[in-house]
């Protein structure tokens, strides 16, 4: 299939905000903080180089979003409108952000995937990505808008 890959920038905004709510299980990993324009501008301003967008007719049909802290990186989101799946474009997008991170001298990232998303666990583990069992992650919320989560 025929695709272009860039870098993300704040324009492509609506684009992307449209694309993760297109499915259950990308909407409910999203938060009106982090996840809105303003957040997602802070994010790209500080990741600038390891983010990036699958284009086909002038469509985003896919997106990553990695960012590090200058020892180890996350993936925070990746998602490949349903149509577009099964094509090796998240392959593809995750491939990119491993070479743009090995380039600013990161050497291990990690993503999170809710439990029972069968299916993206599965191309995870297809990526090389080993499931962790001695972790227990934890979070807090600093803000009231945003969910501590389950």
């Amino acid at each position: 299939m025929n695709y272009s890959v860039r870098k993300v920038t704040i324009d492509d905004y609506d684009a992307i905000y449209e694309l993760w709510n297109c499915t259950e299980q990308s909407r409910r990993a999203l938060n009106p903080v982090d996840d809105s324009r303003e957040g997602i501008a802070r994010y790209l301003k500080r990741n600038p180089d390891t983010c990036f967008v699958a284009v086909k007719d002038d469509k985003i049909i896919g997106v990553i979003l990695t960012g590090h802290d200058g020892r180890r990186a996350i993936i925070h989101h990746l998602c490949v409108y349903p149509d577009y799946r099964r094509m090796g474009i998240a392959g593809h997008l995750v491939s990119l952000a491993e070479e743009a991170l090995q380039k600013e001298g990161i050497q291990k990232v990690f993503g999170l995937v809710f439990k029972d998303n069968e299916s993206a666990n599965a191309f995870w583990e297809q990526q090389g990505y080993s499931l962790r069992t001695n972790l227990n992650y934890r979070n807090k919320s600093l803000n009231h808008e945003i969910p501590a989560g389950e």
